[in-house]
């Protein structure tokens, strides 16, 4: 993943969407990894998407809960990654230990955003 992360939270959850589907793309056919990586391809992925939906206008409620599936997808992402990198190669750890903190990262972002609206 890019060490330059944009602005744009809608990109940068993009980005982080499609850094993980690259690196497991990577991975080798066997159960396990077959079967985390469907997890994280779609945890990580309906970051993104809830993004997309909170910013639609239809109302202060919908926005938090998107946020807060937002924020709670961030946090499987980055379960999954660790489950994957512990039963990956070596020579991916820091692929995934970068992708590991975007989405620490991504998940602090949402809590920020969260806590905002719950103050109003």
């Amino acid at each position: 993943m890019n060490t330059d992360k944009p602005y744009d939270l809608g990109e940068r959850t993009f980005l982080f969407a499609l850094s993980v589907a690259k690196l497991v793309n990577k991975l080798p056919k066997m159960l396990s990894s077959i079967e985390y990586s469907k997890q994280v391809i779609k945890s990580s992925g309906s970051v993104g998407a809830n993004y997309i939906e909170a910013n639609e206008n239809l109302g202060e409620k919908d926005a938090l809960y998107r946020f807060k599936v937002c924020r709670k997808e961030a946090k499987e992402s980055a379960f999954w990654l660790r489950l994957l990198k512990a039963t990956s190669d070596e020579s991916l750890h820091d692929e995934f230990d970068e992708l590991i903190k975007e989405a620490n990262e991504l998940k602090k972002i949402f809590s920020s955003i969260i806590n905002k609206k719950n103050i109003k």
